[in-house]
């Protein structure tokens, strides 16, 4: 299925660039997180693809792999958002960014710490806001450097006595495009 859904969304992404877009850029993406309630902050990476519509407005479009821990290491919450964000630079190299993810998660329940409580998988769509800025690296490449934060509650009532666990988290990525 992943491997049909970057497919299709490569070639809309081509399609798309060679009619409308002043440029088009796809890369790798290394991000750190901390969620709020989560035990740690943790390394998530993905792959994005930007296009420039115009100077002052362009999109993004990403997907990563993340993974967190929560009480303790009784619980491991795997996701794999694919966010669509929508761009406006005010000046050429700095933009602003809201968009949202759909993230397919996974909840992962240490049998040991939680017996009785069976894995699940569930879907989910967060909100998120941010701001960065993207130089040039040479005639092909860019480097984007941006910070967002991410509305996603997950609900936790399976987790006794800590159902009030908050999942909304911040992410810094940093990403190398190649501009075609």
């Amino acid at each position: 299925m992943w491997k049909k859904t970057l497919l299709l969304m490569g070639l809309i992404t081509v399609l798309i660039t060679q009619v409308y877009a002043q440029s088009f850029s796809f890369g790798p993406q290394l991000g750190y997180y901390k969620a709020q309630d989560a035990d740690k902050g943790s390394l998530m990476g993905g792959v994005a693809w930007r296009l420039k519509l115009m100077p002052a407005l362009g999109a993004e479009a990403s997907i990563n792999y993340r993974q967190e821990k929560y009480a303790d290491g009784a619980l491991t919450v795997r996701s794999w958002p694919i966010m669509v964000t929508g761009l406006f630079y005010p000046i050429p190299m700095i933009y602003g960014g809201v968009g949202f993810g759909w993230y397919n998660v996974t909840f992962d329940y240490d049998q040991s710490k939680l017996p009785f409580i069976e894995d699940e998988t569930i879907q989910k769509v967060g909100w998120h806001f941010g701001a960065g800025v993207e130089l040039p690296a040479g005639p092909k490449f860019k480097l984007t450097g941006d910070i967002r934060y991410v509305f996603l509650n997950y609900d936790f009532k399976a987790i006794p006595g800590r159902g009030d666990l908050k999942s909304n988290f911040y992410v810094l990525t940093v990403g190398l495009l190649y501009v075609m």
